[in-house]
């Protein structure tokens, strides 16, 4: 089985170089590479052990956007450029690239916001502006971010889901979910799924419906979209599973204002709606979704 994921990271490996060759020669070049390193290998820069600065808790951005944000449907990052600026109900305010940028910093990666006038945010941005090259304001185009599944019309499992995850995900990530280090820690082969090393409570992953969906099209690893693993089901459970365990928390006091603009897996209340929390947080979504379009509807 080891060998069989070495093989995959060497094919991933093949992944970069290919994307690399299309980045042009030059300083702009010299900058697109910088941004692509960083969100790579964001550990190595910005980590515990980073050569830049210590900012984030050992993860890397493609942790989430698997390989280096162009991996069909893995959190794609070649919508952001053309849908950014945008409103965030979550905020209240409108997030710039660099905005969207830290709040990962802040939440995915537990960590503290990098300076938006570094050379590093300046690099992340051009990257990013480079693989939306050619995709038309405010539109999304095939590939970009996730897949989203269909409502289960029950609650997911996380006992259920354990036994998905002892059967795929442990052999990657731990009995115990807390990832496995590169040779010198400086960042993870596989990255921790809970623990105080991992995303936090506020991150987009916490809620399940982007978890499911981001599991299902890549994980186990080597997944495609075109190549699940996983059924509906299993990939439900799993992420109701890795969401319950302890990780660590981010103060959310400023979020959501307007409470009635929270998603149906939002998993803290309070709501404008009667469902218990419970429910928000690991379904059954679709009651909560119709009730929410109800109330859109007559207001």
């Amino acid at each position: 089985m080891r060998i069989l994921f070495f093989i995959l990271i060497f094919l991933s490996g093949l992944t970069a170089y290919a994307q690399e060759r299309k980045i042009p020669a030059g300083n702009a070049g010299a900058q697109l590479r910088y941004g692509r390193e960083l969100i790579a290998h964001t550990a190595l820069y910005l980590g515990p052990k980073g050569r830049v600065a210590h900012l984030t808790n050992g993860m890397d951005c493609q942790n989430c956007h698997n390989n280096a944000g162009t991996k069909p449907y893995g959190l794609n990052l070649k919508a952001v450029a053309a849908n950014y600026p945008q409103y965030m109900p979550r905020t209240g305010n409108v997030l710039s690239i660099a905005g969207r940028i830290n709040g990962c910093m802040q939440r995915s990666l537990n960590g503290k916001v990098l300076d938006t006038t570094s050379r590093e945010m300046k690099a992340m941005i051009a990257y990013i502006q480079w693989l939306g090259k050619g995709v038309p304001k405010r539109t999304k185009p095939a590939g970009s971010s996730v897949i989203k599944l269909v409502y289960m019309d029950r609650a997911a499992n996380p006992a259920e889901g354990e036994k998905v995850y002892l059967k795929k995900c442990q052999v990657c990530h731990g009995q115990n979910g807390q990832g496995v280090f590169n040779a010198d820690k400086t960042e993870y082969t596989f990255p921790p799924l809970w623990g105080d090393h991992s995303y936090n409570d506020g991150a987009g992953l916490y809620r399940i419906t982007t978890f499911a969906a981001f599991v299902k099209s890549n994980m186990p690893f080597g997944t495609t979209y075109k190549n699940p693993q996983l059924t509906d089901e299993e990939a439900w459970n799993v992420a109701a599973f890795i969401n319950s365990q302890p990780r660590p928390h981010f103060d959310q006091s400023a979020d959501w204002k307007d409470v009635s603009k929270k998603p149906v897996d939002f998993p803290f209340a309070p709501y404008a709606d009667g469902f218990s929390e419970h429910q928000h947080k690991f379904g059954p979504y679709q009651p909560i979704a119709n009730a929410q379009k109800s109330t859109t509807k007559k207001s």
